[in-house]
């Protein structure tokens, strides 16, 4: 059984810059993760948050101080980082969180994400103080951003021509950088949530709040929107009335598209794709939520898709890593080859109804009278629908999700649960 882990989360360390996320911290995390990687060279990127700079320096710092060879590629999406990193990689970014937050994702050699154990080995080496970096311990780099875009329309792309595409980038690292793939493949691109400020990066745009997409899409007569996290490694879309497009969704499109025989996806995928997917004949692997597990989980079964509701998609058939731009490109080729409208290629999976609430708690930990209530609640829907709880692992909080036959019955079971959680955590 692995050891608990103090700072990492499901993707990397997170916290509130000045409370739970700090220089010093970043700093020793560096140090640390240059100590277990034997002084691996690193490619460090950032995302567009006022904090970036600065967690930028004190990383570096902590790298150089280790051993490694640190290389700063400014601001960079986390998919770009794990692409072009000769050896290993680390973002400064909270990806979807809001501005407040900062956090350090860390690759090992060939865009690797780290295992359970791996972060515990690491948060094992921290030193009690920040070590001191060598005089010069980072060295500049300039157009990977180009890069990143040359490989991706390389990789993935194939004509786009007369597709009309709304693009948010969620003031993000990927502002500038999508539309001018999608435009490069022939798509018409209009791009919104492309003017980061430091402080509006994820607020009121991008995967995490689609309204201002849809109108665009709809009042503009686009075929589809893409909107992007943060850090650039998920992908929500919509259609051209407007209408979401999940991570399930796009998914269940693309292994459709693609023709692949297996897919790997979480816990908390729908039961509808789940039932889709096995009249297609294609198989499915369940892994628990963070796309470094469903890395593994493709790895192990040799598979190349996989992906979860929340927008990471994977396709290992030319990347390393989740990448909501590639997704978005895949996406956008299923439409133009299919010669079908996005609502019409999602229309095929039949979602279930579900439920979801996010109960704030001092301490996040399932305790048996919560285990014995879902317990029960699984065993008398019957397969008829399910309850799941689990820890955020970038917030206080837990996360409570129910699905059923009925969107009534989700959210009573979803309600149920919460004002549980709330009595024996909050």
């Amino acid at each position: 059984m692995t050891a608990s882990r103090a700072y990492f989360g499901t993707d990397g360390v997170r916290g509130i810059v000045g409370e739970t996320l700090t220089d010093d911290l970043v700093a020793r995390l560096g140090f640390a993760f240059a100590r277990w990687s034997e002084g691996c060279p690193v490619l460090v990127g950032r995302d567009t948050r006022a904090s970036g700079p600065e967690l930028e320096e004190a990383l570096a710092a902590g790298l150089a101080a280790g051993g490694s060879t640190v290389t700063l590629a400014g601001v960079l999406p986390t998919p770009a980082v794990a692409l072009l990193a000769r050896a290993c990689g680390a973002v400064v970014s909270a990806s979807h969180n809001p501005p407040e937050y900062n956090g350090v994702k860390v690759f090992a050699r060939g865009g690797a994400k780290l295992t359970d154990a791996e972060e515990v080995e690491i948060e094992a080496l921290l030193p009690d103080e920040p070590p001191a970096p060598p005089a010069v311990h980072a060295i500049r780099a300039e157009g990977l951003g180009e890069r990143y875009v040359d490989l991706l329309v390389e990789r993935f792309g194939a004509p786009l021509d007369g597709l009309r595409i709304a693009c948010d980038t969620a003031n993000g690292a990927m502002t500038g950088l999508a539309s001018a793939a999608l435009e490069r493949l022939g798509a018409q691109v209009a791009a919104i949530g492309d003017n980061p400020d430091g402080t509006n990066i994820n607020v009121g745009c991008g995967a995490t709040d689609l309204t201002a997409l849809a109108h665009v899409v709809r009042d503009g007569g686009f075929d589809l929107g893409v909107a992007l996290d943060g850090d650039g490694d998920r992908l929500i879309a919509v259609d051209a009335e407007g209408a979401e497009v999940d991570g399930d969704a796009v998914l269940a499109v693309l292994a459709l598209h693609l023709g692949v025989r297996l897919v790997v996806v979480t816990e908390t995928t729908n039961g509808g794709f789940h039932r889709l997917m096995a009249e297609r004949g294609v198989r499915t692997v369940t892994t628990p939520v963070g796309d470094r597990y469903l890395l593994e989980a493709l790895r192990r079964e040799g598979g190349t898709l996989g992906g979860e509701q929340s927008g990471h998609i994977l396709n290992l058939d030319g990347h390393v890593s989740g990448d909501g731009l590639m997704g978005a490109i895949l996406l956008a080729r299923a439409v133009v080859e299919s010669g079908r409208s996005l609502a019409e290629l999602a229309s095929v999976l039949e979602l279930l109804p579900q439920a979801r609430r996010n109960v704030s708690v001092r301490r996040k930990e399932v305790t048996s009278p919560i285990w014995v209530e879902i317990e029960a609640l699984n065993e008398r829907l019957d397969g008829d629908g399910r309850v799941l709880v689990r820890p955020s692992g970038t917030e206080p909080v837990m996360r409570v999700l129910a699905e059923a036959k009925t969107a009534q019955t989700a959210e009573d079971l979803c309600a149920t649960v919460a004002a549980l959680v709330e009595r024996e955590l909050g």
